[in-house]
């Protein structure tokens, strides 16, 4: 690394005005232009309002290191650790402007983090990488691919992303299906779909919705789901109570980022035994995010996914009709929401590794 190059912790500030905001909001645009270059569009990068949010986050540390270059930031690592569950892990977001890549510079910046990460007694660090559809299209089989610890994805050596962790000692956890969806959602496409599941599940269920907050005659049930069935995407189950389910919804409020629930209700129990959530980022609402989907297991096979994930795509259009594309990440071994987001019309826009380092394994 050159002698005008240095990397130093952010100094996160209170607001966005005024000059003490100047750097991180020249991070917050280094990390733009990576996903432009990355994706060919920034609508997978937050704005400015949401990581500073994130950054008060009172579940999440968020630290921030720049590496400048002549003076100007021209890379920075997010690290985000956990202050409630997982305290062991660090999750380290890298990015690095094209133009300043291949001197060393990423490498110089990981390294950065995870001495700050052991600093602070953290064990594990995660990294993500990101491979869009077209960069794997042209892979040969004979290439040297690196297999996933869960599931059965692989990323091929031959990217530059896969090399890079490779070579910095980590292991690839798991590989995500990345997935979008042009909106507006066909009418005669969504009634056909709904016709579909209930004819499955035999109008079995009866559909609840709200945008924010969960009403009260369902924040029990909202919770119960979250504490102990994990996710139809192959999350895991988290720590949960009402108190962080109503503190999220105020988090979310004040950074403006709007949530859309559409929830089962089974019929004959009265009980919620599924929901799914879209969200929408503050100050950007042509873009939108699927986020988990949770189906209670005796209740699978029935279509029950396929019923709130469409009732929620309608939620989204009409509360939002200004939304062009909505993104979700699955695992490619949970055939049956791939088979659903395959229905709805999403199509692959890439992958995501995640990759690992465990310090106590390299004692």
């Amino acid at each position: 690394m050159e002698q005008n190059t240095s990397i130093e912790q952010l100094r996160i500030p209170e607001t966005l005005e005024g000059e003490s905001a100047a750097d991180f909001l020249r991070a917050v645009e280094v990390s733009r232009l990576v996903r432009l270059h990355t994706w060919g569009n920034d609508e997978l990068a937050y704005t400015a309002e949401e990581l500073l949010a994130q950054c008060h986050d009172p579940y999440e540390w968020y630290v921030v290191l720049v590496a400048r270059r002549d003076g100007v930031i021209v890379g920075r690592a997010g690290i985000a650790l956990p202050l409630d569950d997982n305290t062991e892990l660090a999750h380290v977001t890298l990015d690095v402007l094209p133009s300043a890549e291949g001197r060393g510079l990423g490498r110089k910046v990981l390294e950065a983090a995870e001495l700050f990460v052991r600093g602070e007694n953290r064990k594990i660090v995660v990294v993500e990488t990101n491979h869009p559809a077209a960069t794997l299209e042209n892979n040969a089989p004979e290439e040297e691919q690196v297999l996933a610890a869960e599931g059965s994805g692989t990323l091929p050596l031959s990217s530059r992303e896969a090399r890079f962790a490779y070579s910095a000692g980590y292991e690839l956890e798991r590989v995500e299906q990345f997935s979008s969806l042009t909106l507006p959602l066909s009418e005669v496409l969504a009634a056909e779909l709904t016709a579909k599941a209930k004819a499955t599940h035999n109008s079995s269920y009866a559909v609840h919705q709200w945008l924010d907050t969960c009403p009260e005659r369902w924040a029990g049930e909202i919770v119960r789901l979250e504490q102990g069935l994990g996710t139809d995407d192959g999350g895991t189950p988290e720590t949960w109570d009402l108190a962080k389910l109503r503190e999220a919804e105020e988090l979310s409020a004040l950074t403006g980022r709007r949530t859309m629930v559409s929830a089962a209700e089974c019929l004959e129990s009265g009980a919620l035994v599924g929901f799914t959530s879209i969200s929408i980022l503050g100050h950007r609402t042509d873009v939108a995010f699927q986020d988990e989907t949770i189906v209670e297991v005796p209740h699978k096979g029935k279509d029950v996914g396929l019923h709130i994930k469409v009732a929620n795509m309608e939620l989204l259009m009409r509360e939002f009709p200004a939304t062009r594309t909505i993104y979700t990440w699955n695992s490619p071994v949970n055939s049956y929401m791939l088979s659903v987001n395959r229905q709805l019309g999403y199509v692959s826009a890439g992958v995501t590794g995640q990759w690992r380092k465990d310090f106590n394994a390299l004692r």
